[in-house]
């Protein structure tokens, strides 16, 4: 079965004999907007372009001295293509091919589109992703489109379209590197505010070329701007750099981003001890708010007096915050004193007196970039912790993001698990309300809640993204700066309600961070600091957040304003009076499609369905629909039985992708068809400028190892039909 593209891609050898191959392209002759990728297998290298004069840009790239190393290069074209179109497709490849990790780009972080016109999203989109497909069919990409939308490289790529507000903090920042008068650049912003991203966005500025920007989509009245970045450049040609953060897991999934980002390396990533090897120009510091100070410091105390002494600082009245503005020409702190969760952090009269300083600027982030509920549930989550919902506002809704309370341990961890299944990182999160028995035992359990039995997580760095994370219990400390898709919280014994003062109180004999408690006589400061600290890790989840709460009067406060799953859900099927079909309602097909093999052969004509109420987190589509998927074969992701929805199939990118498929009778197609779910795999051959599918192959997710593969051979490939891809369970 052959597959035509509304594209072409075209490889060429980059020298001075690819002017004559281009005689074969008429988008390369006639100023026609094409994309191109540069790129060389040996030293996995590439650069991403756009262009309407191929013959111009080729021969500038030619000329280029960074550039002479690249061998080869891959025009993208098609009668489709538009000046807004190539933009797009230049943005997302380049953001993308950084993400994937297979090549450094040597691209600069300035200027990439992010903007929207006709049919973006109907069109070019999916063309986006068919193009990603042949790109990973000739291995100029490794990993699939959702695969890198989950990795830690694509989340703090360098290679970020920056939003309006962003962008004006960018430029408070490089105005201060260049004023003399300032040494110190405040940037304070909550969690999920894009601290982390502008701070890699800032690396990779300083140690880009000047040649690889790209400033063609600034208009005149940016010219102050460009202006800025290139008297910037000149003045630090190359400084002396260093992004400091204090957590060490986070710090060394960041090492593992620089160490794949051409210019960058994992050593420009450093601990604050580390500061005493030199002086820097620039200091950045992300997660600021957890610089340390001498109190609580455990096994750390003897480092921090050597460091302390190095510097010449009186140990008993410096902190690390100290270290940093003494060991930098210019700092930039990344700062959120809500994010404050122990007493060994600096306290935030020591940032607030150095923001009185003449020698510090202070710039300010407000917009929620992380949670899809935006600025709105970061100010629910706030209200709701310290008490302060207005009694008129009661259960949070929201068509954007899944804020849901469960009763029961087990259905939440269930439905964590669904949710990873269908979007990758979803995980389980705890306050501190549990010693860390299992450290020393892998035998032992932590946490027991009702009849479940669970593990802290057994490694500290990148815990998010070990093996067995799906299966523990993460805290503050091993996921702070990290996103997520959804987390389940567990909010533990250590933390209650007092109905009579309408306030959270807090039992310190059930808090089992020693460094978190030990020295705090004051009440309040502990009940800040737990406050803050679920406060942070209720806004990890960018698609929803799942709430388990152990203490009883606790509960019953979160029930007042939190909706509540049931462990049994029931659909709710609308009488057909109030259908409004694709608005308020998705239909349900009367078929069963069988999770093992195909199902039996059912006709099932359009009109034989019912409706059901539209899901708040999906957006009203004539595309989405549901059946029930029957068996074993899909266990791990579909229980048997469960009411699932699909989005219909639109020729776009299925590999990989849990699909609903028919297949009719092969004797008597007019009787109908039967149905199987499963994970299309394909592979795919290239011949010429189309692809011919080698073969189908139809995988189970089961927990049973039995069940077998379903190998789609080429006679049969014309009584298949991809119907639908799955979206989850209802």
């Amino acid at each position: 079965m052959i597959l035509t593209n509304p594209f072409e891609i075209r490889r060429y050898d980059f020298n001075s004999n690819l002017f004559n191959d281009f005689q074969n392209s008429h988008h390369a002759k006639d100023l026609w907007p094409i994309v191109y990728i540069l790129s060389d297998g040996a030293i996995k290298e590439a650069y991403v372009g756009e262009t309407t004069d191929t013959y111009a840009r080729m021969s500038a790239h030619l000329k280029s001295n960074s550039k002479s190393t690249l061998s080869t290069v891959h025009l993208i074209s098609s009668e489709k293509f538009n000046k807004s179109a190539t933009l797009d497709i230049e943005s997302n490849l380049i953001k993308y091919i950084s993400g994937d990790g297979q090549y450094k780009l040597m691209n600069g972080n300035i200027g990439l589109a992010n903007h929207n016109y006709y049919q973006k999203k109907e069109v070019y989109w999916d063309i986006f992703k068919s193009i990603w497909d042949k790109l990973t069919s000739e291995g100029i990409a490794k990993h699939s489109i959702e695969h890198i939308d989950n990795s830690d490289l694509f989340k703090y790529s360098p290679y970020k379209s920056l939003t309006i507000e962003q962008r004006d903090g960018l430029m408070i920042i490089l105005k201060s590197l260049l004023d003399p008068a300032i040494k110190n650049v405040i940037v304070n912003g909550g969690a999920g505010t894009g601290k982390t991203i502008l701070a890699v966005f800032l690396f990779k500025l300083f140690k880009s070329n000047n040649d690889d920007f790209n400033f063609k989509e600034f208009g005149d009245d940016e010219t102050e701007f460009i202006q800025t970045i290139l008297a910037l450049k000149a003045k630090y040609p190359n400084p002396t750099m260093a992004l400091v953060v204090p957590m060490s897991s986070f710090r060394n999934t960041l090492k593992k981003v620089f160490k794949n980002i051409k210019g960058l390396n994992a050593g420009m990533v450093i601990g604050p001890a580390e500061l005493v090897k030199n002086q820097f120009d620039i200091v950045m510091v992300d997660e600021s708010h957890r610089l340390r100070r001498r109190i609580n410091l455990g096994t750390y105390f003897h480092a921090f007096d050597v460091v302390c002494q190095k510097l010449g600082l009186d140990k008993d009245n410096c902190s690390e915050l100290d270290w940093v503005v003494k060991q930098s020409n210019k700092t930039i702190l990344f700062y959120d004193e809500n994010q404050s969760i122990k007493p060994s952090d600096v306290k935030k009269e020591d940032f607030d007196k150095l923001k009185l300083s003449p020698l510090t600027k202070v710039e300010f982030l407000k917009s929620q970039f992380r949670v899809k509920g935006g600025n709105g549930y970061v100010d629910y989550i706030s209200n709701l912790l310290n008490c302060k919902l207005p009694v008129s506002q009661k259960i949070y809704q929201s068509k954007e993001y899944e804020f849901v309370l469960f009763d029961s341990i087990v259905a939440m961890i269930n439905e964590i698990r669904l949710r990873d299944a269908e979007s990758g990182l979803s995980r389980l999160i705890a306050g501190y309300s549990w010693p860390w028995i299992s450290k020393n035992d892998k035998s032992v359990y932590d946490i027991q809640i009702e009849n479940s039995k669970l593990q802290w997580n057994s490694v500290s760095d990148d815990f998010i993204n070990s093996d067995n994370a799906l299966d523990e219990v993460g805290c503050i400390h091993t996921t702070q700066g990290y996103d997520l898709n959804y987390t389940g919280i567990i909010l533990g014994n250590e933390i209650t309600y007092d109905k009579v003062k309408n306030e959270i109180v807090i039992l310190k004999d059930n808090y089992f961070d020693k460094n978190g408690k030990q020295s705090i006589s004051d009440p309040s400061q502990l009940k800040d600091f737990i406050i803050n600290i679920y406060k942070t890790i209720m806004l990890r989840g960018i698609k929803g957040t799942y709430v388990y709460v152990c203490d009883k009067n606790l509960r019953e406060y979160f029930a007042s304003h939190i909706e509540k799953s049931s462990t049994t859900k029931t659909i709710k099927y609308l009488n057909h009076e109030d259908v409004i079909p694709h608005v308020n309602s998705i239909p349900i097909y009367n078929l069963k499609a069988a999770a093992g093999n195909f199902s039996e052969l059912q006709n099932v004509p359009v009109e034989d369905r019912d409706w059901i109420k539209q899901p708040a987190r999906f957006k009203p589509s004539e595309d989405l629909f549901a059946c029930t998927v029957v068996g074993e074969s899909m266990n791990k992701i579909i229980p048997n039985g469960s009411l699932c929805l699909f989005r219909k199939d639109n020729g776009g990118s299925r590999n990989g992708k849990i699909v609903l498929v028919g297949s009719t009778s092969i004797q008597d197609p007019d009787f109908g068809s039967s149905y199987t779910v499963k994970e299309y795999i394909s592979t795919k051959k290239v011949d010429g400028d189309q692809w011919n599918h080698e073969s189908i192959i139809l995988k189970p997710r089961s927990y049973n190892p039995e069940y077998e593969d379903i190998v789609i051979s080429e006679d049969e490939l014309a009584y298949l039909q991809v119907i639908g891809l799955f979206e989850c369970v209802l």
